[in-house]
């Protein structure tokens, strides 16, 4: 495998304002053409944006340099995924008919160089959260979108505005290891396990980096988030890495 394979979530693009929210753009945007020379697959595994909502002729104004960048990397032949997170989960078909990505709704498994992969943002999996579930079940019913839809554009993008404002990131809440028997992504990892094998589950959602032995042939990486750790997984073929990104390095 000459090629690599990255993946990367919850860059929070509109949080917590939109000088921040530029310069974090400007720092994906590096990353990206510091990562194109030696990518064959880009895997963006949710909460891309802070909030995105697709009306029928409407999109959320900003973030056109990540998507300029996008396109191009497409153009050039590079295969990128965007996995729904829980907040944009309303992303529909403008990514696939403008650029070519492919929308995952929930999961994805897949094999890469005799590699068994589990892929998903994470969100609404293993024990607890039962309130999010819920709304995680109203949110993703067509039916109450379409009533989301009916809104003026003016008048949803700033109810949901207002409600991405008081997401974790939004407020820079740290997060803190909870101790591998706690960790409810590593507990569904092991549930799934029982199931089948997986070399590799890959989430997003938790904010923390994270990288945790299951068993002797098995893995839990979280992927964390692009306010404090700029991290990233990056698959060589061989290896499955976290690594960090410095543009000053």
């Amino acid at each position: 495998m000459d090629k690599k394979i990255y993946f990367a979530s919850d860059f929070h693009l509109g949080a917590p304002n939109y000088n921040e929210s530029r310069k974090r753009e400007a720092l994906i945007v590096s990353w990206l053409n510091f990562i194109e020379p030696s990518c064959s697959e880009l895997f963006l595994m949710g909460d891309v944006f802070d909030f995105w909502f697709e009306y029928g002729k409407v999109i959320p104004k900003g973030f056109i340099r990540l998507q300029g960048k996008l396109a191009q990397m497409a153009d050039a032949g590079i295969k990128i995924y965007f996995f729904k997170g829980n907040h944009d989960m309303w992303v529909n078909d403008y990514f696939t008919k403008e650029i070519g990505i492919e929308i995952i709704s929930d999961e994805l498994v897949m094999e890469r160089n005799n590699k068994k992969f589990y892929l998903h943002h994470g969100d609404g999996l293993g024990p607890g959260d039962t309130k999010y579930k819920f709304l995680r079940k109203v949110f993703r019913n067509r039916f109450c979108q379409w009533l989301f839809a009916v809104l003026p554009p003016r008048i949803g993008l700033f109810i949901a505005n207002g409600w991405s404002g008081s997401s974790r990131i939004a407020n820079d809440k740290k997060e803190v290891f909870l101790g591998e028997e706690n960790e409810w992504l590593a507990i569904f990892a092991k549930e799934e396990l029982q199931k089948a094998h997986y070399d590799y589950f890959i989430f997003g959602h938790r904010h923390l980096p994270l990288d945790i032995k299951l068993t002797n042939n098995s893995r839990y990486m979280n992927i964390g988030e692009w306010i404090n750790y700029n991290s990233y997984g990056v698959f060589d073929g061989e290896e499955l890495r976290l690594e960090y990104f410095n543009p000053k390095s």
